[in-house]
C-alpha cells in the first residue's frame, strides 16, 4: 500500500468513529432528557395523590366552597391527563405545552382553594391539612428541582443536536426535532400556591 492509501483508510475510519460518537451522543442526551422527565412524573404523580386528601379534608369545613373544591379536583385531573400524555412521549412539543398548560391550570385552583382557605381558621389549624400542606410544599420543591434537572437535560441535548457537525446527521438518526422545556405559564403562581402555611 502506497503513503496516499493509508492515509486515506486512516481518515476514512477516524471519520466513521466520530459519525459514531455523534450517534451515541445523541442517544446519550435523549436519554438524559427522558429519564429527567420520569423524575418529574414521579413527583407529579405523588403530587396528585395528595391533592384528593387536600379536598377530603377541606371538604368538612369548606362546605359552602364547593364549586372551589370541583375546580381542584377538575384540574387535577386534566394535569394527570397532560401528565400521560407526555409520558408516554416526552420529546413531543404538543404533549409537554399541554402538560405545562394543565399545570398552570392546576396551579391558579390551588392558589384559589388557598385563598378560600384563609377565611377558615379552623381548618388552618388542622392537623391533617398542615401534614397534607407541609408535603404538598415538599413535593412541589421536589418537581421544581425535577422540572429543572429536565430542562437542563434538554438543553444540553438541543444545543448538541443543533451543533455543527451533528445537525447534519440528527435528523437521519432519528433526531429530528429539538426537544422542548417544560415552562409553566404562571410559575410565580404555582410555586405560591403550595408555599402559603395553615
Amino acid at each position: 500500500m502506497d503513503m496516499n492509501t493509508i492515509i486515506f483508510l486512516v481518515v476514512a475510519v477516524a471519520l466513521v468513529f466520530y459519525i459514531i460518537s455523534i450517534y451515541n451522543n445523541l442517544v446519550t442526551y435523549k436519554n438524559r432528557y427522558e429519564n429527567g422527565f420520569s423524575q418529574i412524573e414521579v413527583q407529579l404523580k405523588r403530587r396528585y395523590d395528595l391533592i384528593p386528601n387536600l379536598v377530603e379534608t377541606a371538604k368538612a369545613y369548606l362546605k359552602h366552597e364547593s364549586e372551589t373544591l370541583t375546580a381542584v379536583i377538575e384540574a387535577r385531573n386534566q394535569a394527570m391527563a397532560g401528565l400521560k400524555a407526555a409520558s408516554a412521549n416526552p420529546s413531543s412539543a404538543a404533549a409537554i405545552g399541554q402538560l405545562a398548560g394543565a399545570e398552570g391550570a392546576l396551579g391558579k385552583a390551588l392558589g384559589g382553594l388557598n385563598v378560600t382557605m384563609e377565611a377558615y381558621p379552623d381548618l388552618k389549624a388542622n392537623t391533617n391539612m398542615m401534614q397534607l400542606t407541609e408535603e404538598l410544599t415538599s413535593t412541589e420543591n421536589k418537581v421544581a428541582f425535577a422540572r429543572q434537572a429536565f430542562n437542563d437535560a434538554v438543553t444540553t441535548y438541543n444545543t448538541y443536536r443543533q451543533s455543527f457537525p451533528p445537525v447534519f446527521f440528527a435528523a437521519k438518526f432519528g433526531h429530528p426535532k429539538d426537544a422542548s422545556l417544560l415552562e409553566f405559564e404562571d410559575s410565580a403562581q404555582i410555586q405560591a400556591a403550595p408555599k402559603v402555611s395553615f
